[in-house]
């Protein structure tokens, strides 16, 4: 099965509960080699001047004077951000899914007895449309055949070469290629403004924290994701290895995105930026603390540069990075900002002109 040949019917929480490391699906794709940028000058250079950078300026500004009353000191300056639909593409399936269905011919490979044994032999035909229909359990069997069982290290490496030549559909982009210039922007700003900026994901810890850094600036210890157990050992030499194991510790999703941030930062964010109803509880997590707080939504409004889905505002319905109008009212009502992409970004990709 090739990159792009993919289901567009499966649901996120069907994945993200499964067992071990990401978010689901229900539409495609992500991977290469963009680094955390910004334009010479003027921070957050990729904005349109409205209310959205502005709120990123204000906070800012009365997060590091010192004569605020509001003021934070540089070791409580904690920013957070959810990965997909937020910091990249997660349309029309997240890239670790991606990976996963493209890991079956291999997994087959190694096991040749698989190729006639359901989900595997669905997924080897291809059919999109029978992919869709698989359940729950076929998603698990799916994901502990891909993404466990192996030394971690022989999982990184997988996951960069996987990187290094799967590409979206549409921009015939490496996944990695397919960040926001403007999130790229505000993660510097805030870096350059003495905060920390932390991943928090739904998405599998180790498959982010393979390209972090390259493709954020964020190193891999400043990752926060759904986390999968493993297994200390000895190879046959003596040496000592730790291997993937099918056991969900951490659904760093929703309820979990606190919890993850409490066990693996321990300190409650000063900023969050999100896009959908499973970051929900991490911008309420964020704003419910005192002082300086800035808490941020991207809603995906504009189909001509990226994608629109919602269904918030009219937007098209989707199981993917879902933004309802539940989620839109209760940032109205607590003062957070939602991003319009159409509105307040000038551009979208490191590689717009």
């Amino acid at each position: 099965m090739k990159s792009g040949d993919l289901p567009s019917g499966i649901d996120r929480r069907a994945l993200v509960s499964a067992l071990t490391l990401l978010p689901a699906f229900p539409q495609l794709f992500l991977p290469a080699t963009v680094r955390a940028q910004t334009v010479a000058g003027a921070p957050l250079a990729s904005w349109n001047e409205g209310s959205a950078k502005q709120a990123i300026l204000n906070f800012v500004r009365v997060a590091t004077d010192r004569t605020n009353p509001q003021f934070v000191p540089p070791e409580q300056r904690i920013a957070t951000f959810d990965q997909d639909g937020t910091l990249w593409v997660e349309h029309p399936i997240y890239s670790q899914v991606v990976y996963c269905l493209d890991r079956v011919p291999a997994v087959v490979g190694r096991k040749p007895e698989l190729k006639t044994v359901e989900p595997f032999k669905t997924v080897l035909s291809g059919d999109r449309e029978a992919m869709a229909r698989l359940s729950r359990h076929d998603l698990e069997t799916i994901l502990a055949a891909t993404l466990t069982g192996m030394p971690v290290e022989e999982f990184e490496a997988e996951v960069k070469t996987w990187l290094e030549t799967a590409k979206h559909p549409r921009w015939k982009r490496p996944y990695t290629d397919l960040v926001y210039q403007p999130m790229l922007d505000v993660l510097q700003y805030l870096r350059d403004n003495a905060f920390r900026t932390y991943i928090v994901t739904g998405g599998g810890q180790d498959f982010v924290r393979v390209y972090s850094q390259r493709v954020y600036g964020i190193p891999l210890e400043q990752v926060v994701g759904t986390i999968g157990g493993t297994k200390f050992g000895y190879d046959k030499d003596g040496k000592p290895f730790l291997t993937k194991e099918p056991k969900l510790l951490l659904n760093n999703d929703s309820a979990g995105k606190p919890e993850g941030i409490h066990l693996m930062i321990g300190r409650r964010p000063r900023a969050a930026f999100g896009n959908s109803v499973g970051d929900r509880e991490m911008l309420e997590y964020t704003g419910a603390g005192d002082g300086a707080r800035l808490m941020m939504l991207v809603l995906h409004d504009d189909a001509q540069r990226e994608y629109a889905y919602g269904p918030a505002r009219g937007l098209p319905e989707s199981k993917i990075g879902t933004f309802t109008p539940a989620l839109d009212d209760e940032a109205k009502r607590n003062g957070w900002t939602v991003i319009s992409m159409k509105n307040d970004w000038k551009r979208i990709f490191p590689f717009d002109s």
